[in-house]
């Protein structure tokens, strides 16, 4: 939300706060939709908004996205904003052409029930342009990462990558297409569909970087008094570093979890004390499942690792971060 609130900042030159609405205050909205959003409400243009931002835009649907916001419309009589990390450019032609408001943060701004439409803005941001999906970067990542790995990528159809990596084949199919779009594989076969990357490892990392297309990992980091139990989680941020750096661990404890486990945790309030600031362990938000990449490490991969990191302004972590693009993908 705060990408979308320094966007708008950005764009129409307004400082605007969002507060999140309570669940006790979301009357009778089923619960499926309460899950599928993070609400906030916003005072725009002295028009009381709410800002409906999309917790997982992989399982994006524009006909369920446009059913859900007009239920939200209907039981708060506000008018709806869907807030997107991501969309590709069929999806955001079908938003367009059923008047959906939607902000795509730092891209893309269509609000139509406020009488705002950046049309022109469009044409700027075509498939090449948006940034991988999350499930696209896992690939991408293994796939640098497979020379030392004994299960390789280009050697299996779809299906077992889906199976490989825990995602729907719909999911799959969704980051595949994402690849394909931004020029880095070829995708061949007919009963059985295989893909091929264009580049070798430090080319592909070279190009994806140099683009712009890689997106950070982590969603936001949550502060807990207890580790969460039941669950293997990965070392990650400063708690990582010295597994592949010179670095000295930090005292604090970070450990990276998947966003659906960790809402799942915050549903059944098994979380501890949590908060954005302190606490004893520093959950990191991963928008792709860690566990996915690494084989038999308690840590997370090196490049995402790196991926999370590298805008932190210090000169330690960035020379250790070179340390990890030196031995991974140089």
């Amino acid at each position: 939300m705060k990408n979308a609130l320094k966007y708008l900042n950005e764009v129409l030159g307004i400082y605007v706060t969002a507060n999140p609405i309570a669940k006790s205050n979301l009357g009778q909205l089923p619960i499926y939709v309460i899950e599928t959003f993070k609400l906030y409400n916003i005072s725009l243009f002295n028009k009381e908004v709410v800002f409906a931002e999309l917790k997982n835009d992989e399982s994006f649907s524009v006909h369920q996205i446009d059913k859900q916001l007009q239920q939200i419309n209907k039981q708060l009589n506000k008018i709806v904003v869907v807030v997107l990390e991501n969309i590709q450019a069929y999806n955001r032609k079908r938003l367009i052409e059923k008047h959906v408001n939607f902000i795509v943060p730092g891209k893309q701004m269509y609000l139509p029930d406020l009488l705002i439409d950046l049309r022109e803005s469009y044409h700027r941001y075509d498939t090449k342009k948006e940034t991988l999906l999350p499930s696209a970067q896992l690939l991408l990542i293994y796939q640098i990462l497979s020379v030392d790995l004994n299960w390789k990528i280009e050697e299996h159809p779809f299906k077992y990558i889906a199976q490989k990596f825990g995602y729907t084949p719909m999911t799959i199919t969704k980051a595949i297409d994402n690849l394909k779009s931004h020029e880095l594989i070829d995708v061949f076969g007919e009963k059985e569909k295989f893909i091929r990357f264009r580049y070798d490892k430090k080319a592909l990392w070279e190009k994806v970087k140099n683009e712009n297309l890689f997106v950070n990992p982590v969603l936001k980091t949550v502060f807990v008094d207890e580790k969460p139990k039941g669950l293997l989680l990965l070392k990650s941020n400063a708690s990582a570093l010295p597994t592949y750096t010179n670095l000295n661990p930090s005292n604090q404890q970070y450990y990276a979890i998947e966003k659906d486990e960790f809402y799942a945790l915050q549903k059944s309030n098994e979380l501890v004390n949590a908060n954005p600031t302190e606490g004893k362990y520093a959950l990191e938000i991963w928008k792709y499942k860690p566990l996915n990449i690494v084989d038999g490490l308690t840590v997370v991969d090196p490049l995402s690792l790196y991926l999370s990191m590298y805008d932190i302004n210090d000169e330690r972590i960035a020379m250790a971060l070179d340390q990890i693009l030196k031995k991974y993908v140089w």
